[in-house]
C-alpha cells in the first residue's frame, strides 16, 4: 500500500455532513483531504427534501431543538457567501414552512405537540404558530386546499433548498478553499500513528492526517468503533415521488410537500424500518399520492416522473451525534440525518470547535455516551 502526501484533516465522506465541515475547515487554514466513497454506496442525500427544518425538531431533545435553530439563524449568511464564493445558485428560500393538518383532531393533536416542544426550550422565543383553514387560506392566495385541511402550523424560521446544487456548491467551495476531494475511495482502515496522528487506508491506497473526521453516514459506525467511537447507527428507508413541472401550486415547502424551483412536486416521505432494502413498493406510492391529493386536489392531473428510496441515518433518539475519541485524540465523528438543516452549523461554529480541538459545553448533549446504559443506569 503507498503512503502519499499527509494533511492537517481528514474528512471521511463527502455527503452533506463531511462536506460542509471540510469546507469549513478548509476555509479555516486547515489542509483538507475529503475521502468519498463508492457511488453504490448508501448516499442518503439521494432521498434529502430540501428542507431548512426547525418546527417540531427536537421534540423531548431541547439541545436538538436550539441547535437546529441556531443553524436555520446561520442559513441566510451561509447560503449568501457559498453563492458568491462558487457562483452557484442553491435555490435558498426561508419564507417560513408548513406543516398540514387533516381534520380538526389532527389540528388539536398538532397545537399541543408545538405548545409541549416551545415548553422545553422557554428560554427561545416562540418560531411558529398554528392557522386555522381561513388563516391558511390569506397566506395561500389562489392554492386549492382539498376539503380535508383543518389548517396547519407555521414555521417562521422554516425554509428550503435544492439540496443536490447545495451538495454541487459545497464540493465547488472545497476545491476553491485547496482542498483535495477524491472519489472511489472508501475508507477501510483507520490506524493511530506512533508519532501521533492517523492513517487511513482508502482505495488501496494510505492517507496521513494529523485529525480525522468520520462523516461516513451509515458507514461512520464500523469506522468509529475502530478509534474509540461506538456509535450505534440504523438504516431508515425513504420512499419519494417527484412530479413533472408544474405552474405555481405551493409557495412555500410544507413537511412532505414542496415545490421547487423548476416547478416539479416534491411528495414523500415514508418512514420504514427495513434494514438495507432499497426497494420501491407500490403500497407506499399510492399512500403518499393519496395524502398529498388531499391536500393539493390540483395534483390529480400531474405525472409522476420518478419514484426512489433510499436510507436515513439515525441513532437510537434521532439525535445528532458529535464526539472527539478519548482513547484516539485527534478523531471525531459526526452523525446526523438533518444534513441540510445542519449544514450551515456544520460549516460554521462546528468547523470551529473541530480546528480547535474541542467541543463547546452547549454540544455535550450530543456525545454518544447518552447510548452507553451503563453510564446513566
Amino acid at each position: 500500500m503507498t503512503k502519499l502526501e499527509s494533511y492537517d484533516v481528514i474528512v471521511i465522506g463527502a455527503g452533506m455532513v463531511g462536506a460542509a465541515i471540510a469546507y469549513g475547515l478548509a476555509g479555516r487554514g486547515r489542509k483538507v483531504l475529503v475521502l468519498d466513497g463508492a457511488d453504490t454506496d448508501y448516499r442518503a442525500a439521494k432521498a434529502n427534501f430540501g428542507l431548512i427544518w426547525v418546527q417540531g425538531k427536537g421534540q423531548n431533545a431541547p439541545a436538538y431543538q436550539k441547535l437546529s435553530r441556531r443553524s436555520a439563524q446561520l442559513w441566510p449568511g451561509f447560503a449568501q457567501s457559498l453563492e458568491q464564493e462558487t457562483g452557484m445558485a442553491l435555490d435558498y428560500e426561508s419564507r417560513g414552512g408548513l406543516h398540514f393538518c387533516l381534520g380538526e383532531q389532527d389540528w388539536t393533536e398538532r397545537q399541543s405537540r408545538l405548545d409541549t416542544w416551545h415548553a422545553q426550550a422557554a428560554d427561545e422565543p416562540p418560531c411558529t404558530r398554528m392557522l386555522d383553514r381561513n388563516q391558511l387560506q390569506d397566506i395561500l392566495p389562489g392554492v386549492r386546499l382539498g376539503p380535508d385541511v383543518s389548517g396547519a402550523s407555521l414555521g417562521q424560521a422554516d425554509g428550503h433548498v435544492n439540496p443536490l446544487k447545495l451538495l454541487a456548491a459545497l464540493h465547488q467551495g472545497l476545491m476553491l478553499r485547496g482542498a483535495t476531494i477524491l472519489g472511489n475511495r472508501p475508507a477501510t482502515g483507520i490506524a493511530a500513528l506512533t508519532g501521533g496522528g492517523f492513517s487511513v487506508a482508502a482505495g488501496g491506497e494510505c492517507y496521513e492526517g494529523a485529525q480525522i473526521i468520520i462523516a461516513a453516514g451509515l458507514g461512520s459506525a464500523s469506522l468509529g468503533r475502530m478509534v474509540g467511537l461506538d456509535v450505534p447507527l440504523r438504516p431508515q428507508r425513504g420512499q419519494l415521488l417527484v412530479t413533472e413541472r408544474l405552474r405555481p401550486l405551493l409557495p412555500m415547502p410544507a413537511s412532505g410537500l414542496r415545490q421547487t424551483a423548476e416547478g416539479t412536486v416534491m411528495i414523500g416521505v415514508t418512514q420504514e424500518n427495513v434494514g438495507y432494502d432499497l426497494h420501491t413498493t407500490s403500497s407506499a406510492a399510492t399512500r403518499l399520492a393519496h395524502n398529498a391529493l388531499r391536500i393539493l386536489p390540483d395534483l390529480t392531473q400531474a405525472r409522476l416522473v420518478r419514484h426512489w428510496a433510499c436510507l436515513r441515518i439515525l441513532t437510537p433518539d434521532g439525535c445528532p451525534v458529535y464526539a472527539g475519541s478519548v482513547s484516539h485524540p485527534g478523531a471525531w465523528i459526526a452523525v446526523c440525518h438533518s444534513g441540510v438543516t445542519l449544514a450551515a452549523f456544520h460549516a460554521g461554529p462546528l468547523s470551529d470547535c473541530l480546528r480547535d480541538s474541542t467541543l463547546t459545553a452547549n454540544l455535550d448533549f450530543f456525545h454518544h455516551e447518552r447510548f452507553d446504559v451503563s453510564t446513566t443506569a
